[in-house]
């Protein structure tokens, strides 16, 4: 059951209409790596799960979205304004304006519309989350690339806000991943010699003429005391720990 309260998770306001801001927003609203792609996705994952644990996750998160969802729409209404000026109006405006009637529509920042075929949802959690963490890590750089073409600071504000939701959002995922290490498909399927290869196909290479090559150590160039430490390959931790204040409203 869902339930419409009538106050936005998070005030929005801007500085002044601008339709070509609007046109901006508009990628989080109906593009691929947007709102309601983001929040049908985990609804969906979530009809699927078993353990109430990651079915509560996906509700939670997938409803929060929704609510991203609205407030996104609320500011391209606040910047589309009352009406276009069609002497200086943009493709995107003019397809506002006459396609919509200055209603937040379901495309992204080109006019191309939405569709389900954003929606990842494969039945098996490890997979899911997997996409899920890619998919809040895409939103996250596409807010970076609003807060940076946008020059209004209340806008700005609200973009930064949904970001930092969507860096929340990515380290529950990635903890929820780390605690199915051995579930579904991550579980392996590595029978034979086969599943221990590592093919250096890159020449000249560090390892072409080694008769035994093995994978290169992915170091942190910031630490030059790694290139000497040993990995431990039987356990892959993704994302690092963050603590989640839960918020009720």
């Amino acid at each position: 059951m869902f339930e419409h309260k009538k106050k936005l998770l998070h005030p929005v306001k801007v500085e002044r209409p601008n339709p070509q801001y609007a046109v901006l927003m508009q990628e989080q609203l109906g593009g691929n790596n947007g709102e309601l792609k983001a929040a049908l996705q985990y609804l969906s994952q979530s009809f699927r799960a078993q353990d109430p644990v990651f079915k509560d996750l996906f509700l939670d998160i997938g409803t929060e979205e929704l609510s991203h969802m609205e407030m996104v729409a609320e500011t391209i209404n606040l910047l589309n304004g009352g009406d276009v000026d069609y002497k200086q109006v943009k493709v995107g405006e003019i397809e506002s304006m006459v396609t919509f009637g200055l209603n937040p529509a379901l495309v992204n920042s080109s006019g191309n519309p939405w569709t389900a075929d954003y929606v990842t949802v494969t039945g098996d959690l490890a997979a899911d989350l997997l996409a899920d963490i890619a998919s809040e890590q895409r939103a996250k750089v596409v807010y970076e690339y609003l807060y940076r073409q946008i020059d209004d600071k209340y806008v700005k504000e609200t973009i930064m806000f949904l970001l930092e939701r969507e860096e929340a959002h990515n380290a529950l995922f990635c903890e929820a991943l780390n605690k199915i290490t051995d579930d579904g498909s991550n579980k392996s399927f590595g029978m034979s010699e086969d599943s221990r290869l590592y093919f250096d196909l890159s020449k000249p290479g560090r390892y072409f003429d080694d008769p035994d090559p093995k994978a290169p150590k992915m170091a942190n160039a910031k630490d030059s005391k790694s290139t000497k430490s040993k990995t431990k390959r039987n356990k892959v931790q993704y994302g690092k720990p963050l603590r989640i204040q839960a918020v009720f409203y």
